[in-house]
């Protein structure tokens, strides 16, 4: 390809050459320079927009840091390992949430070409993400780890692109370890693209080895963006952040025409305008520019306040000449999990409120809703797109907010058509109705699971207990196997994977995707305290778990509640039908002790009107459940952090 050497530009707007050490294009500017910055109307063909996507693990960040270095964007004294992963709890859990952009400069053959670059999540419950940096892009490098080869969210991230039209780079990377088969895992993935093994690249993200020869490669085969430079301006909206001192920041895709700062811009979803104050490309830092052309990618600023007014999907375009059709948006995501958050002191609830309002800014994908429970009081009923999207806003909102908080069991969403043909919607078990139901219908997902060969029969075991149907089985490889099964979500959202992972020996990998409806037979298990209903601790199981569900339930709570002056049953049960109970034996004072010897009628005496006392007692007694008993029965801090800790490693 020519000798290739990192572009960088000067001030004036003039294409230079970094020799040399490596070191950043360009200081970060302050908004009186910004005048003096480059100007963004880079030609078309000159153009490469791509994203990175890979399995959770597979060497993204590592791969994206050596790339900012090469190019210069970043230099050695300012290295760090997951540059553009911005948030401590990505740091220190090794993954990444948000996907961000950055634009490099490359030169092939003496012509600097500019490159966006998105670095995506791997993780399951963000797909949302990768699926919104998909669609600002021309083309996908697919990482596949060389010591671990092809793994779930590989094929599901391979779909995406394909749906997109992209044009895909296979890659494998980290070959500088003592267990990578490069050979191996190349004729898997080139099998599975339909390209010769010869043409994945091997590069090492850690050492730095073939990264050049893959920034070649994307100049190569990544088309330029199309787009009409003369047209209107019309420019796609993949994502938004809130920053406390400017604003919202607007990340777009500019497809027609072009935006120039101080113009007046469109909202062409809300019809809201505004002013663009600044903008510029990220590079790796918000860079200002003298405007945005077609093709480009990069930030806006108004000053708004509100990230609703830059909802992701959304088409911009500007006010004085407007483009009469939107851009094809995006789907609004769709939440998979259900939990309550409570704060622990209730008088923490304006903050919650106030802590929910602004993580949403920064996350799309989050829904919620007051709610209000007779043991915990007030929260909100929120909605996540998986167990570890769960994890981590809980994580943000103790962190960021200073919040104690408890979090319900995560449940999922039921349709309940009554015999009148009414249909309610329930999020919550207390929210299921009683009365003659004609029909429930819970959530079901496709799910692929890639695993040895080994340990097909231990998966397909498990799978069917969890009431899964199987709908095909394809062999990768002598000893790899893909199983496709169709599973109600409902089973899955708890510890379904952490039982996969230990019946595998943690060689397993699992993604999921929403399938539609089905109907099943369900019932609520409601816990009662001497005859009262707690709402807290009502669940919606399949009728052929709810016994060991009561048994389970009624045992615990059994342990966690005091014992009082009386006796307190603890039942389990199905509309009236009780399906387990068990008892608290009440606190008994020692009446006997001040008898020495004499007649056992007065000793019989004393009992029964202790007896007696007792009876009247549990008549007008009240049990009063401390809250450190809802905490521990109602938290799912164990079986959501081992899922988490689980998925940081492996999923």
């Amino acid at each position: 390809m020519g000798r290739r050497r990192a572009a960088a530009w000067d001030h004036e707007g003039t294409p230079s050459l970094v020799r040399g050490a490596l070191r950043p294009v360009s200081p970060i500017p302050s908004a009186a320079a910004s005048t003096r910055i480059r100007p963004a109307a880079t030609p078309q063909e000159l153009l490469r927009n791509f994203c990175i996507i890979a399995h959770i693990d597979h060497g993204k960040s590592t791969l994206a840091d050596r790339m900012l270095q090469l190019t210069g964007v970043v230099d050695d004294r300012a290295m760090r390992a997951q540059y553009l992963d911005r948030m401590d709890i990505e740091r220190e859990r090794g993954i990444t949430i948000k996907s961000q952009a950055v634009r490099m400069p490359w030169e092939v053959a003496g012509t600097p070409y500019a490159l966006n670059m998105i670095d995506t999540p791997g993780h399951v419950d963000f797909t949302y993400e990768v699926s919104r940096s998909l669609a600002a892009c021309e083309g996908a490098v697919l990482l596949v780890d060389a010591a671990q080869g092809i793994e779930a969210q590989t094929l599901a991230n391979l779909y995406l692109a394909l749906e997109n039209d992209l044009a895909i780079i296979p890659v494998l990377n980290k070959i500088d370890l003592p267990a990578a088969q490069p050979d191996k895992y190349a004729e898997e993935l080139a099998h599975l693209i339909g390209v010769e093994p010869e043409e994945c690249l091997r590069v090492s993200g850690k050492t730095g080895a073939g990264v050049a020869e893959l920034l070649d490669r994307i100049v190569a085969q990544v088309p330029a963006p199309h787009g009409e430079p003369a047209a209107a301006a019309r420019a796609v909206i993949f994502d938004a952040v809130y920053d406390t001192y400017r604003g919202v920041v607007t990340y777009v895709r500019v497809v027609d025409g072009h935006l120039d700062p101080r113009e007046r811009i469109v909202m062409m979803s809300t019809r809201a305008t505004h002013e663009l104050l600044e903008i510029g490309v990220i590079s790796p830092e918000l860079t200002p520019t003298s405007g945005l052309a077609a093709g480009e990618v990069g930030y806006l600023i108004t000053g708004v306040k509100d990230v609703r007014h830059s909802k992701v999907g959304d088409t911009v375009t500007n006010a004085g000449k407007p483009a009469t059709r939107a851009l094809a948006g995006y789907r609004d995501p769709k939440p998979m999990v259900f939990s309550g958050l409570y704060p622990i002191d209730g008088s923490d609830y304006p903050n919650l409120r106030d802590a929910l309002d602004k993580l949403k800014l920064n996350d799309a994908a989050l829904n919620y809703e007051p709610e209000t429970s007779v043991a915990l009081g007030f929260g909100f009923r929120v909605g996540f797109l998986g167990l570890l999207h769960l994890e981590i806003v809980r994580e943000r909102l103790e962190r960021e907010f200073g919040l104690d908080l408890i979090s319900t069991a995560p449940n999922v969403e039921y349709d309940v058509t009554m015999e009148d043909r009414t249909e309610v919607r329930v999020t919550n078990p207390s929210e299921f109705p009683s009365g003659k139901i004609k029909e429930v219908r819970e959530p079901v997902v496709r799910a692929t699971i890639l695993a040895p060969s080994e340990f097909v029969g231990t998966v397909m075991e498990l799978c069917q207990g969890r009431r899964g149907d199987l709908q095909g089985m394809d062999y990768l490889s002598a000893d790899r196997v893909e199983l496709r099964y169709r599973l109600p979500l409902a089973e899955i959202v708890f510890d379904f994977f952490d039982a996969l992972k230990s019946r595998t020996k943690g060689y397993a990998s699992l993604d999921y995707e929403a399938a539609g409806e089905q109907a099943a037979d369900l019932v609520k298990v409601d816990l009662l305290l001497q005859g009262e209903t707690v709402d807290a601790f009502s669940a919606i199981v399949h009728k052929d778990k709810a016994y060991a569900y009561g048994v389970a339930i009624t045992a615990k709570l059994k342990e966690l509640i005091p014992r009082q002056q009386f006796e307190v049953p603890v039942q389990a049960a199905i509309g009236a039908r009780v399906i387990a109970r068990e008892t608290i034996r009440a606190v008994r004072k020692d009446v006997l002790a001040k008898c020495y010897g004499g007649d056992i009628t007065r000793k019989r005496k004393l009992l029964e009107k202790q007896k007696e006392g007792k009876k009247r007692m549990k008549t007008i007694g009240r049990v009063e459940v401390p809250q450190e008993a809802f905490i521990a029965a109602l938290s799912s801090d164990a079986s959501s952090s081992a899922a988490a800790d689980k998925d940081k490693t492996k999923k």
